[in-house]
């Protein structure tokens, strides 16, 4: 008869999965129980620790729902989110850094003609983004769709206001670049912003007493055939919160000099209503499968 002491535990749990038919799982679960039974021992955790940390994630699934995953920003503020990131793109070969898709990407986006505004109607100060797609050796990438949304300058996507069912997109839009590589629209300058804090993750940010805010930032999703799809974010040079991103998605690579001007004409042309911003980004493509990614469950953070 076997003996579940200590010290024969966990090989015995490790031991009943050597069934598992598929290796992959086999192998993640069999590390799973290594790494779960190894902090318990480290620890020392307690019967009362324990139930405190089934009961925080109890209570962070049932605040999941349909638009908001709690579990996804859990993740992220742990840095989880971004660790899978690097992982997965260790060879980067000169490409642009990748970062989180982020929990707030809908699919494919509205198409928009080059130098429209993607923020029309909303209150904030003006900017003009200009963007090239290349490949690794500088040659522009023309025909290719690129997806762009961020937040508006109160820290809130679309997606997160009411109506927005009936309302549709806003500060979202799909480009597709031109024989140079190139596209460029209109929006608002986003604001640096924070994380939810109502949920079992915002007590866990505040029990640690880390702050909860993100940096400014613009997405984008390029996805050329023939290449990796590159998910990433732009920030805004000079924004407080680069430095302690609360959930780690800075590269300084990704970081980007947004140019106060005050010409009364924008790139395109068309008469400037005021001062106004000018972001510029090159993205450099890496040869790959070219395969988009499939949308997050909508969650709390981006």
């Amino acid at each position: 008869m076997r003996q579940f002491e200590e010290s024969e535990l966990t090989d015995e749990v490790i031991r009943s999965l050597d069934e598992t038919s598929n290796p992959r799982l086999k192998l993640l679960l069999q590390e799973l129980v290594r790494s779960l039974h190894d902090y318990v021992r480290r620890t020392g955790l307690t019967f009362e620790e324990w139930e405190k940390a089934i009961d925080f994630l109890t209570r962070t699934g049932q605040k999941c729902t349909p638009s908001r995953q709690e579990f996804i920003l859990l993740s992220d503020v742990l840095g989880i989110s971004m660790l899978v990131d690097a992982v997965n793109h260790r060879e980067r070969d000169g490409a642009t850094e990748t970062t989180v898709l982020g929990p707030f990407y809908v699919g494919e986006h509205k198409p928009m003609p080059h130098g429209a505004d993607i923020s029309e109607g909303l209150e904030g100060e003006r900017m003009y983004v200009e963007a090239r797609v290349t490949d690794l050796g500088g040659r522009p990438l023309g025909g290719v769709p690129v997806d762009v949304w961020h937040a508006d300058d109160d820290g809130f996507y679309d997606s997160q206001k009411p109506g927005y069912e009936e309302k549709g997109p806003s500060l979202r839009a799909r480009f597709v670049t031109d024989g140079d590589g190139r596209l460029a629209f209109r929006s608002i300058l986003p604001c640096s912003y924070p994380i939810p804090i109502d949920g079992p993750v915002g007590e866990l940010i505040l029990a640690t007493r880390r702050h909860p805010m993100r940096p400014a930032h613009v997405h984008f999703l390029v996805a050329a055939p023939g290449y990796e799809p590159l998910i990433t974010h732009v920030f805004i040079e000079g924004d407080k919160y680069l430095d302690s991103d609360v959930v780690f998605g800075v590269k300084n690579e990704l970081v980007s000099k947004i140019e106060l001007r005050d010409d009364p004409q924008m790139p395109d042309g068309r008469a400037a209503s005021g001062p106004w911003h000018l972001m510029t980004y090159e993205f450099r493509l890496k040869p790959g499968h070219g395969t988009a990614p499939k949308p997050m469950l909508a969650s709390a953070a981006e």
